[in-house]
């Protein structure tokens, strides 16, 4: 019996120990991991003055800033996820933002604000670079911006709407944590007690991605949370969107532009006129930019706006940049001091010579001047907005690559937003074609009225053609008005057949080693092209230019401007 009590005792021990083990790794299994994760690491926090953004549900790859206790946005965050408006001049060291009635103003660095001349303070400075780069302070962002803000620290992440749509909320029934993924050895991110309220995001078969009311996104067990309820948010109420109060007319637009190269030209125009039909604007070429200080050359005559009156004409004079070789548009555009000269300048000969519009056409911007474009558009309509005067802005035919002209903000501040319809093929061309095809129309008319309220947008139509000249692997052309294209293809005896792909008429011949093409602007071109326009219902029609078109066209024209 001595003997076998050791051994019973040894194998009680064993089972002890095996019993033991087994537990342990039974806890270890079905335990709750008590580890807490790194939230600077969770928020992708490398700086100490680095904050992490939360915008509605989501962290955004941007992150804000806070100094002296002041959150900051950069600029380029400002503009993505806020506001467009805002405005910075490198060369003068601004922060610019343009309201419908005047422009609000601060030197960068500074806790002063001007608006409309007055100055105002800030307990914080507004705007302040850091190398580079421009930070706004949030709450100056606030000001002009519909959105929301809460700033938390340790570690700095911030809570952002703009949006403040239904949103499924629960109750946390009993003390838990929040982990940051669904499974209980997930590391915790945060705890939260019973009886606080979580937003759920997303509801699984054991888990729930929840977010704390600090801005916590992560995995709660859904046995820890009451039922799902339905809340609306509590939206921004201090904050009016401004109302940017547009010129246009109850009647469509025909403009025609009248290529005016020097003051004889004023003389013309009752000649150009004669055999015109339904036009009621006419766009005379009178104001060309001249050089970086936002001077202008003018050729503008009351006399010639007398008259324009006097046939039922309103007057909206272009203001160019096609002839100005030795102007650079961001010097013009960018500085405010050179911009507002410019803007002063067009008005006070606007209010001179009685006009009723300005017509914009400054072609050939760079990326580096398209922001600065758009600033003078907003700044140019706050003055027009005031004397009534309408404010049109062409545009080349949508492309993605001239996307920063903005065609949408232009049709939010501006009256009118001309589509200059025509050049699918021009001088530079590698190939011929046509300058105007209908498929070339028509999606830079859906193109614009996609960003542009119909009302306002007008497509402009070409009253030429080019004849194409093809020598081996030298494409060559020249642009001619509606008549000498009809004399060119009878002097060469040739005949044309309808093309249903541009719906044009075309003809072409060879002669020697070369080829010629020509895609013909005529009554029946141009009317298809009307028809399309009054598909989409825009605002209306315009033309370039007065002298190169046949009298015939304009019965189309008028048949258009009766529908």
């Amino acid at each position: 019996m001595k003997k076998v009590i050791p051994v019973i005792v040894a194998i009680v021990l064993i089972i002890v120990v095996a019993g033991i083990g087994v537990g342990a790794r039974l806890l270890e299994k079905y335990s709750y991991s008590k580890e807490y994760a790194d939230l600077t690491e969770y928020f992708g926090i490398t700086a100490e003055e680095d904050v992490a953004v939360i915008l509605q549900d989501e962290q955004i790859e941007e992150y804000a800033k806070v100094w002296d206790g002041v959150c900051y946005f950069d600029l380029a965050t400002v503009h993505k996820y806020f506001n467009d408006r805002f405005y910075e001049d490198k060369k003068e060291g601004l922060l610019l933002y343009t309201l419908p009635d005047t422009v609000i103003s601060t030197l960068i660095g500074s806790t002063s604000v001007s608006v409309g001349g007055e100055e105002s303070g800030r307990d914080y400075v507004i705007a302040r670079y850091e190398g580079e780069t421009l930070y706004i302070a949030a709450d100056f962002v606030r000001e002009y911006t519909n959105f929301s803000y809460d700033l938390y620290t340790e570690p700095n992440h911030m809570q952002v709407y703009t949006e403040w749509e239904e949103r499924q909320t629960a109750t946390v029934s009993r003390d838990t944590q929040v982990r940051y993924q669904g499974g209980i050895k997930s590391d915790i991110l945060t705890n939260v007690s019973q009886g606080d309220q979580v937003i759920v995001l997303e509801q699984m078969e054991t888990w729930s991605k929840v977010k704390t009311q600090d801005a916590y996104i992560g995995y709660v067990e859904n046995k820890r949370l009451g039922e799902l309820t339905t809340q609306q948010p509590v939206p921004v109420t201090d904050y009016e969107e401004p109302v940017y109060e547009s010129n246009t007319r109850d009647y469509k637009i025909n403009m025609a532009w009248h290529g005016v190269s020097g003051v004889a030209g004023n003389d013309t125009l009752e000649a150009l006129m004669e055999n015109t039909k339904s036009v009621n604007v006419i766009s005379p070429t009178w104001f060309t930019l001249s050089d970086n200080e936002g001077n202008f050359t003018s050729f503008a005559s009351q006399d010639y706006v007398d008259k324009a009156h006097a046939m039922g004409l309103e007057v909206w004079a272009l203001v160019g940049n096609v002839e100005s070789q030795d102007v650079s548009m961001y010097e013009v555009l960018a500085g405010t001091s050179v911009r507002t000269h410019l803007i002063d300048g067009l008005i006070e000969a606007a209010l001179q010579y009685d006009l009723d519009g300005i017509n914009i056409d400054f072609e050939n911007i760079g990326l580096d001047a398209g922001e600065p474009f758009i600033e003078f558009i907003r700044e140019l309509s706050i003055p027009c907005r005031e004397y009534g005067i309408v404010l049109s802005v062409d545009n080349y035919v949508p492309m993605a690559h001239t996307d920063y002209y903005d065609r949408e903000e232009q049709g939010i501040v501006a009256d009118y937003v001309v589509i200059m319809g025509y050049d699918e093929h021009y001088k530079g061309s590698e190939e011929a074609g046509s300058v105007a095809s209908i498929d070339f129309v028509e999606q830079g008319i859906a193109n614009t009225v996609a960003q542009v309220p119909a009302e306002k947008v007008i497509n402009a139509i070409p009253f030429y053609t080019r004849i194409w000249e093809t020598t081996g692997t030298t494409v060559d052309s020249q642009a001619v008005g509606m008549e000498m294209a009809q004399q060119y293809l009878e002097d060469h005896g040739i005949t044309t057949r309808w093309d249903e792909t541009t719906c044009q008429n075309y003809g072409e011949y060879q002669s020697g080693d070369s080829y010629y093409q020509i895609w013909l602007e005529d009554e029946e071109s141009i009317r298809v092209k009307l028809n399309i326009m009054e598909k989409y219902e825009i605002a209306g029609v315009a033309e370039w230019k007065l002298g190169f078109e046949t009298a015939s066209v304009w019965d189309v024209i008028e048949e258009y401007m009766k529908q």
